[in-house]
Formats: structure tokens, C-alpha cells, sequence
């Protein structure tokens, strides 16, 4: 990833490549005109190209584990499903049905579930044992 830094005083750019990892672990100090440059987000302008959060740009040049190309989407989408792999979004309507259960159970009482309340109240009728 492209960190990119800024003299406030000059103006003057910096950038550097690392991963997200590498910057959270030790993040880059740098200095121009004697001054900390603060971490700065340039303007993309209207090509939509140049957000890489937008669009499939962070698949460009990647390659899995084992070398295979997934340089696109659609590659990625078929190694995983070759593989029996999921991405945390293939879960997206298991995650929803889920939910809608959890926020049924707490309105009804009637989903089955048992809550850590549930428990509580069951001690607590029992004496504490």
C-alpha cells in the first residue's frame, strides 16, 4: 500500500510502499524542513481508476499462496471456489438469517436460543447453585 506524507510547511511529498502490517507495526517518521510530516490523502480527481478502494485495482499483479495467477476478480472468485475457500462475504445472507433469528429470539423468547441471562435467571431461581 501507498502511505504518502506532507510538509505543511513546504508542501513537499513523500511516499512510501509497504503493507498495512509493516505500517501499523512501525510507522514511517519523516521529516522535511526540519519539521514531521503529516500523513496525507491527495486528491483523487474524477477518474475513479485512481481510487484503488474503488474498483479491483488491489487485485493487480496478485498471486496466491501457491503462485496461481488471481490478478482479477473473477480469477480470485474461481481459485476460491476450486480450492472450497470463502471470502467473509460469501456469508453475507448466513450472517443476515442469523441475525433476524437472534432479533426474533429477543423479542419472542421463542428462538430456542439460550442467553447468558437466560442462565443468570435459571441460577438465581435455583439459589445460586
Amino acid at each position: 500500500m501507498k502511505y504518502t506524507f506532507l510538509c505543511e510547511q513546504c508542501g513537499h511529498v513523500a511516499e512510501v510502499d509497504m503493507s498495512i502490517g509493516e505500517y501499523h507495526r512501525n510507522p514511517p517518521a519523516f521529516f522535511h524542513c526540519a519539521q514531521p510530516q503529516v500523513r496525507y490523502f491527495p486528491p483523487t480527481g474524477a477518474n475513479a481508476l485512481d481510487n484503488a478502494l474503488a474498483g479491483d485495482r488491489h487485485y493487480d499483479g496478485l498471486r496466491a499462496t501457491d503462485g496461481t495467477d488471481i490478478s482479477s476478480r473473477s480469477k480470485h472468485r474461481d481459485y476460491m471456489k476450486r480450492h472450497g475457500l470463502a471470502t467473509a462475504d460469501d456469508f453475507k445472507d448466513t450472517w443476515s438469517q442469523a441475525q433476524k433469528s437472534r432479533d426474533e429470539y429477543r423479542t419472542t423468547g421463542k428462538g430456542g436460543a439460550v442467553t447468558r441471562d437466560d442462565i443468570a435467571r435459571a441460577m438465581a431461581r435455583q439459589g445460586g447453585r
